[in-house]
């Protein structure tokens, strides 16, 4: 499969017309209808479909689009790395979902950087799903992911800082006067939860007799989204303590306490370059000088 096909593929995507398509590209219409067709004769689908003012994608189209661009990262990053040799130099791709932990992440990157400054870091925001999908395809070095971790598929060091659960209901709440939370307060109101299923289970252990009774009224994997929800007085939301305040919203801990702890996690069998070895190796160093002051 050609990369340069690829690119073709994916700008008659995004401009949904073949005529500015090929004016971008600097070829003929006709040349590129031809690259197309034998694509997708390659493939054995239909990636497009064609009327007589627009091209769009199939739902075949859609899939192929998302790898397409996948390869083409990748064919981009393995690119650089090979011209890096022994230069500490290049981007470090890393994964991190909404953890108290990113803050350390933040930490480490600007020491590193102070001491590497021809490094620059890309930072993909996503659920663990998403960030080990990422870690496993080569497009992220490494992801910050929630214990436990499949020690099979990844070397890590685990980060010193507790993530702690607790709820966020709206300031219009009957909740926002608590202190604390239990289990049986909290199954006689409206809760959201995360529909990542590891997850979710966890909290309704949490929860013991009371699930029985739970009136669950949102589900969905982005924070950011069920805030909202929350904001909205939908239901309160049983998450992660973050930093920082979110407007019309309150956070109440939670009795008896939930804690989770995370790692910084890379591949095993992942051929490293030089950069993303040195970060790694700085990362450990750091987190080891942190937990020995705690001593």
């Amino acid at each position: 499969m050609d990369l340069r096909v690829l690119n073709y593929f994916l700008t008659v995507a995004r401009e949904q017309n073949i005529t500015r398509a090929s004016a971008l590209l600097n070829i003929t219409q006709p040349t590129l209808s031809r690259q197309l067709m034998q694509l997708e004769e390659e493939l054995g689908v239909k990636l497009f479909i064609r009327s007589n003012h627009s091209i769009i994608l199939s739902e075949e189209g859609v899939l192929f689009q998302r790898r397409a661009r996948e390869i083409l990262d990748l064919a981009e990053r393995t690119k650089r790395e090979l011209n890096q040799e022994d230069l500490i130099a290049g981007e470090i791709a890393i994964g991190c979902g909404e953890y108290r932990a990113s803050t350390l992440l933040a930490e480490i990157a600007a020491a590193f950087r102070a001491e590497y400054p021809e490094v620059t870091f890309s930072i993909f925001s996503g659920n663990a799903d998403n960030i080990k999908e990422r870690i496993e395809g080569g497009l992220l070095d490494a992801g910050i992911l929630m214990e436990p971790v499949d020690i099979r598929k990844y070397e890590f060091v685990r980060i010193p800082v507790r993530e702690r659960w607790g709820v966020w209901v709206s300031e219009k709440s009957d909740l926002a006067s608590e202190e604390v939370i239990t289990p049986e307060i909290l199954s006689r109101h409206p809760v959201i939860l995360t529909s990542r299923e590891t997850i979710r289970q966890e909290l309704l252990n949490w929860f013991g007799p009371c699930r029985e009774n739970l009136d669950i009224t949102v589900s969905g994997n982005l924070p950011y989204n069920l805030m909202e929800m929350a904001r909205q007085n939908l239901g309160a939301f049983l998450t992660l303590r973050l930093n920082g305040e979110y407007e019309g919203l309150k956070c109440i801990g939670i009795e008896p306490e939930i804690e989770t702890r995370t790692v910084l996690a890379w591949k095993k069998t992942q051929a490293i370059p030089p950069a993303v070895g040195r970060f790694i190796e700085y990362a450990k160093q750091y987190i080891n000088r942190m937990t020995d002051d705690e001593k």
